[in-house]
């Protein structure tokens, strides 16, 4: 690291910059291969090798851009406070006896900390949006496939997305510029349109119509509805138009998502399970004990219930252009004194944590947090934007900071 900061000093200092990002520290959650680094998906057994090939994200070194090094996470992602026994649990930087969220947990820690205006994350029910709402930071979700998944540890595939946490909404179009677009060993990021940006950092929202499914919007704690409510006027106050929508099917989509991100993640970690299913954090032995017990035909039901669940979403999003929503349930929860260090399983909280994160993971559709407020503690509190597939530069327009 410090030979390729004096490089990039030295680039700079004589006007031979790489790229925007030449000397800018990045750094990258451990679900996804960086050299020289192992890989090991916040597990206490994954990870003894160093990974010896470059992915895409390798791209960032060659712009640039300063790899920090590895974020830690909540374990295998099947958790969203960023609880892990086994490396730490990060702290909340606006107080540190609050979770981060999850699961790119260090890649929100780090960024609110000021320790890099980018990271990397990873997101298959909410991983990045999540830690940015409690972190007070943006995180963009792209549409399913606009960022390639090569590099990445196979949890989740079908809900699998990665995506930067930055410290602005400039920042987040920085990194999704350089992040998006088609990957030759990625089949799937290579049925997309040409990435775009352009009219992202248009603040005259005149045009732009917002919509929103009041009941779902108000299902959430008063500090964080007033907070989101709050930051909605100032949209209208910018010329945005509100459409009051409705959208079926959000509770048979949260567990048909539940049932299928489960039953990929205990496939993923089958081969292992055997083995090192007692090495695992007490909070994810219950969840993938839970999803061992989960049917064929479970799956394929839920499958049924995402085709019905898309079907929605884009007849919404034909009138509207995003859908607005709170980006978490409650601010950052404490951080339980019994939960430490082995950790502890609160399905209940996990709920409210995840409220409105993943339809967009089930749907594909691309999402963004974003800082709304505070609650009366001082804790950070997200909006959550969602939008048309591939129109990632409308849900930008929305994010403060740019």
């Amino acid at each position: 690291m410090w030979r390729q900061a004096a490089e990039a000093t030295e680039r700079i200092r004589t006007q031979r910059p790489l790229s925007l990002w030449d000397g800018v520290p990045v750094a990258v959650k451990d679900e996804l291969d960086m050299l020289p680094y192992p890989t090991t998906v916040g597990t206490r057994f994954l990870g003894h090798t160093p990974r010896r090939r470059r992915h895409r994200r390798g791209e960032k070194r060659g712009a640039g851009a300063l790899l920090l090094g590895k974020t830690n996470m909540h374990e295998i992602g099947i958790g969203v406070t960023g609880q892990n026994p086994h490396h730490g649990t990060p702290r909340n930087p606006y107080h540190p006896d609050h979770y981060t969220g999850g699961s790119s947990s260090g890649s929100a820690a780090a960024v609110a900390a000021g320790l890099c205006p980018v990271a990397i994350g990873a997101d298959g029910g909410g991983s990045i949006r999540i830690p940015a709402a409690f972190c007070g930071v943006v995180g963009l979700k792209p549409t399913f496939g606009r960022v390639s998944e090569t590099g990445a540890f196979p949890l989740d595939w079908s809900v699998a997305h990665i995506g930067p946490l930055a410290a602005s909404a400039t920042d987040a179009a920085l990194a999704y510029a350089l992040l998006a677009g088609p990957d030759p060993h990625d089949p799937i990021s290579q049925q997309q349109p040409a990435p775009t940006l352009l009219g992202w950092d248009n603040l005259d929202l005149r045009g732009l119509t917002l919509g929103v499914f009041w009941p779902w919007f108000r299902h959430a704690t008063p500090d964080v509805v007033a907070a989101c409510e709050a930051l909605l006027d100032q949209f209208v106050g910018m010329g945005a138009a509100v459409r009051e929508v409705a959208i079926p099917g959000l509770q048979a989509g949260r567990v048909a998502h539940t049932l299928t991100i489960a039953s990929e993640m205990m496939q993923a970690m089958s081969a292992t399970y055997a083995d090192h299913e007692r090495e695992h954090g007490l909070d994810v032995r219950v969840n993938l004990a839970l999803a061992r017990r989960f049917l064929a035909t479970d799956y394929v039901l839920a499958q049924r219930v995402r085709t019905r669940l898309i079907h929605n979403f884009n007849q919404v999003l034909a009138d509207v252009d995003v859908i607005l929503t709170p980006a978490t349930g409650l601010p950052a929860p404490p951080i339980p004194a019994a939960a430490l260090p082995d950790g502890d399983s609160d399905l209940t909280t996990l709920a409210e944590i995840m409220r409105y994160a993943t339809p967009a993971n089930f749907t594909g559709h691309p999402a963004i947090a974003f800082p709304a407020g505070y609650s009366a503690a001082g804790l950070p509190i997200g909006m959550q934007a969602m939008g048309r597939h591939w129109e990632e530069a409308t849900l930008l327009r929305l994010a403060p900071g740019g």
